[in-house]
């Protein structure tokens, strides 16, 4: 964890290993609050460290580290509210805004930071994989509230169909990684494992990136995180007509929720996804509540029955 431990100052630092010690794995987010104690959300429980309270130095010592002391290179990244590290851990801001012309131009005074710790389950997926395939791969949305876990799942999802599993060959698969949370791109190298045949575009709209992915790398399985506007639906649906398999996120709480969504529903009227994978909201990320199939009967098996 030293590509986190770095960002902080000395005594920030010093605090913070020996709060968690050797709790990494169960550490999610560390957020930090000019003038407010330090946060940290595990799996199971949110703690303080009272004793550390940031302040506008450790602020601009932090951004100093984020950016290399040189904010105007991260310009676009900062623009849109987060900067991805070494590791492929996320780090979110907020602050004062800038706008120009009704858009953000930048963040200024920094004062609000959340370190979204990246962990790799390598195997989270396994157990769900086998109902994505039927043949051939399925049209797939996973759908779930934040932290839910959808990314961790369709990073191994396109880990295991890119490398192959049982007798199952690998496929060329292409992510647009538009918010660089799956491949966790550096620079444009994956820092996450997403198997032997993917191909990434990182940091690329997702509408825009998903027919760049088709002309230029000819995938057979396309990956999109978080899908919701009428461009990405359009793009989706293109996709598909164009013999590609597409697997996606969105953020919901139930397949009745997505079905009053209007830029959803025509996914949804067309019976475009053979299975919609509905997570739990749980502390826990990954737990898989129900499978459902185009028609939105749950085929998920429990001790051998289907639940219902």
């Amino acid at each position: 964890m030293q590509e986190i431990l770095r960002l902080f100052p000395d005594d920030i630092q010093r605090g913070i290993q020996l709060k968690i010690s050797n709790r990494w794995d169960k550490l999610q987010e560390i957020r930090l609050r000019l003038n407010q104690p330090v946060e940290l959300i595990f799996d199971e429980a949110i703690e303080w460290i009272y004793a550390l309270k940031p302040t506008r130095k450790d602020g601009v010592y932090m951004i100093n580290q984020l950016s290399e002391f040189s904010l105007y290179r991260m310009e676009d990244e900062l623009r849109e509210g987060y900067i991805t590290i070494e590791g492929g851990h996320r780090v979110g801001i907020s602050g004062k805004v800038n706008t120009l012309g009704g858009s953000v131009k930048a963040i200024q005074h920094i004062t609000f930071m959340n370190i979204r710790i990246a962990k790799e389950k390598v195997g989270a997926a396994n157990s769900i994989i086998p109902y994505l395939y039927d043949k051939c791969y399925l049209n797939t949305l996973f759908v779930g509230a934040p932290q839910s876990g959808k990314t961790t799942l369709i990073r191994d999802v396109t880990r295991i169909i890119a490398t192959g599993w049982k007798d199952i060959l690998p496929k060329k698969v292409g992510v647009i990684d538009e918010r660089s949370e799956i491949a966790a791109s550096i620079k444009g190298i994956p820092q996450h494992d997403l198997g032997l045949r993917t191909d990434v575009m990182d940091a690329c709209p997702k509408a825009e990136g998903m027919m760049m992915m088709i002309r230029s790398m000819s995938p057979e399985v396309l990956v999109v995180d978080e899908i919701g506007s009428e461009k990405d639906v359009e793009a989706l649906i293109e996709a598909i007509n164009a013999g590609v398999t597409v697997i996606c996120t969105i953020h919901g709480q139930s397949l009745q929720e997505l079905k009053h969504r209007p830029s959803v529903q025509p996914l949804l009227q067309q019976e475009v996804f053979r299975r919609i994978i509905l997570l739990e909201n749980s502390s826990v990320p990954g737990k898989v509540h129900k499978v459902y199939n185009e028609k939105g009967d749950n085929v998920l098996q429990r001790a051998g029955v289907i639940s219902r």
